[in-house]
């Protein structure tokens, strides 16, 4: 009888392993669900406040008229005249420098 019970042995063995393993995998399958559910939550507050900064950013913000420009006095005027001519090469430096004294009056 001895006999027969030795090669049962190996096969309580290998069932005990096998129950084993699937507690664990099974276990180990539990905590990926619960882990993906909890990135799956975070996921969707991430996108929820996404699109809130979204919504923010896309409101129309009023905006004020611009000023009108003042009106520029005669001697911005031509100072603003001559440095467009000097910067178009129509007039040296030294033919701005003079031009410019004579109209600060310097």
């Amino acid at each position: 009888m001895r006999g027969g019970f030795r090669r049962r042995r190996p096969l309580l063995r290998a069932a005990v392993v096998g129950g084993g393993a699937y507690v664990a995998g099974k276990s180990a399958a539990r905590r990926q669900d619960a882990n993906a559910s909890q990135e799956t939550s975070q996921d969707q507050r991430l996108n929820d406040l996404e699109q809130q900064q979204n919504q923010q950013q896309a409101a129309p913000v009023p905006t004020q008229r611009p000023a009108e420009p003042a009106a520029q006095s005669p001697m911005m005027e031509q100072l603003d005249q001559l440095a467009g001519l000097h910067k178009q090469g129509v007039l040296t430096d030294e033919e701005f420098t003079a031009a410019k004294a004579k109209i600060l009056g310097t």
